[in-house]
């Protein structure tokens, strides 16, 4: 069995499964669901040997509960401070804390998974694609996941919500 690790942008997966997406004319291309984040960990052990899951998320105070929850399904927080912007939006950009991560872990891992479909992260996918130690990307969806990313290697990309069985296998019950 190999001993791959994962790397999750947790608001790009949580925003790319859950939200309902439409064209420019107002046609539903999408519908969003809730992700079960502990079927989605057992899911990363059997289908992709994923030992250490590394969850990138904006630390809320009040949600501890969740952070407790997640750690219990065996996921490594990791936490960004996050800032209150107008209307009430949180920020907590995890994109370099990611990719430090990635790199900080280079050694103790033989591939890794990266959970996002975020363009951001293209040159630590292509820098681990050149160097043999890139598993997969997992995009949340078809129709938010960053061209730049096809780029690296097609092959490589696996879109949650494009085969119906990952939708079965991983939403929230």
């Amino acid at each position: 069995m190999e001993n791959n690790f994962a790397f999750i942008d947790s608001q790009n997966l949580n925003l790319g499964i859950s939200k309902d997406i439409y064209d420019k004319d107002g046609l539903l291309l999408y519908y969003g669901w809730r992700l079960d984040f502990k079927r989605f960990r057992r899911y990363l052990k059997e289908k992709y040997s994923v030992n250490k899951a590394f969850l990138f998320i904006g630390y809320v105070p009040g949600n501890e509960s969740l952070y407790l929850k997640l750690q219990q399904f065996d996921y490594v927080c990791i936490f960004k401070p996050t800032l209150y912007l107008s209307g009430g939006r949180i920020k907590g950009n995890v994109d370099a804390e990611l990719v430090l991560q990635a790199m900080i872990e280079y050694s103790n891992y033989e591939k890794a998974v990266i959970v996002s479909g975020d363009g951001d992260f293209y040159c630590l996918a292509n820098h681990l694609f050149k160097n043999d130690k890139l598993k997969m990307i997992l995009a949340p969806n078809q129709f938010k996941y960053s061209s730049l990313l096809n780029k690296i290697c097609n092959e490589k990309i696996t879109v949650l919500d494009f085969v119906s069985c990952h939708k079965n296998k991983l939403e929230e019950k």
